[in-house]
């Protein structure tokens, strides 16, 4: 029997997913986790006993403990067992991608041990590259403060309970929808307007600075000058779109200026209800970030790339 997944944040709600976090003894130390930089993109190292250490992106749209690969040699590799063949639907206008998954997997990031856990692996390379192995989520955003050091380049896995941040760091309110995902109030100014707010979800996986979703009732116009352009590839297809520039993205108390957007179908981009856009990595990175799902929170602080020019 093949199961339709849904999109992944949908899958622990679809197929009645309870899983476990363990990482004994690792959250008293706060360990540290060397990342790399791809294309703007966050990678985590993931090990798994007898296999090559994985390079798999920080991926805030994943609301579940688990994995998602996108190397179908990979079934092989680590040799689980009890596969079960499922569709599942995503990002693009396409049909949802043929994929495995299996229940009560095993993998490290740094100290900690992250067991009972669904891997998901799809069945044809569709996606990735030679540096990208699939993406990770919850499994650490859901158990931990998890602050990211883009100078510094490593991510640190807090215990939320006691973890108490510094006051030069800037709080700023998360919501969350369907199946985790992290919601944040932000503001644009596209030419020289008033400020104008934006209900914007949080994806780390993307390589933009921010995707305006393009529908009828959109509360934004388009910039006056913008390109027609590929804008990348998502479980169920290709997304097309356009880009061109914002005179500010205010995040907080914080002004980014002539900042590079996408602008995207919402039906083809984003799954997610009530969304204007969705803020990425290419922004985010230019603060250092500490994601603290307990308190509902994002803490912000901006770092040596600030300033540096949106390509």
């Amino acid at each position: 029997m093949v199961k339709v997944l849904g999109s992944w944040a949908q899958w622990p709600a679809l197929l009645g997913l309870a899983l476990a976090f363990t990482s004994a003894g690792a959250r008293a130390a706060d360990p540290q986790v060397p990342i790399t930089l791809v294309r703007d993109k966050t990678m985590v190292p993931v090990r798994f006993e007898g296999l090559r250490e994985l390079h798999l992106i920080l991926d805030t749209g994943m609301g579940f403990d688990g994995l998602l690969l996108f190397k179908p040699g990979l079934r092989d590799s680590l040799g689980i067992r009890n596969l079960i063949d499922a569709k599942i639907p995503g990002a693009g206008g396409g049909p949802p991608s043929d994929a495995c998954f299996a229940d009560s997997v095993c993998f490290c990031v740094g100290e900690v041990r992250c067991e009972n856990q669904r891997i998901v692996i799809l069945s044809e390379s569709i996606m990735g590259s030679a540096e990208v192995d699939g993406v990770i989520g919850y499994s650490l955003l859901g158990h931990y403060a998890v602050g990211i050091d883009f100078d510094s380049l490593t991510l640190a896995l807090h215990d939320p309970q006691t973890f108490a941040p510094a006051p030069d760091w800037t709080s700023l309110p998360l919501t969350f929808g369907q199946n985790n995902l992290p919601f944040l109030e932000t503001a644009i100014v596209v030419e020289r307007e008033a400020p104008i707010p934006l209900r914007t979800y949080v994806d780390c996986a993307s390589s933009e600075a921010i995707e305006l979703l393009l529908r009828d009732d959109m509360k934004f116009t388009l910039p006056q000058e913008t390109t027609d352009a590929y804008l990348g590839r998502g479980l169920s297809g290709d997304i097309h779109g356009k880009r061109g520039t914002l005179a500010k993205l205010i995040l907080g108390p914080y002004e980014l200026h002539d900042v590079v957007a996408a602008f995207a179908p919402a039906e083809i981009r984003s799954k997610a209800g009530g969304a204007d856009a969705v803020l990425a990595n290419a922004a985010l990175r230019r603060f250092n970030l500490v994601f603290d799902y307990a308190h509902a929170r994002l803490l912000i602080k901006p770092n040596s790339h600030f300033d540096e020019r949106f390509e």
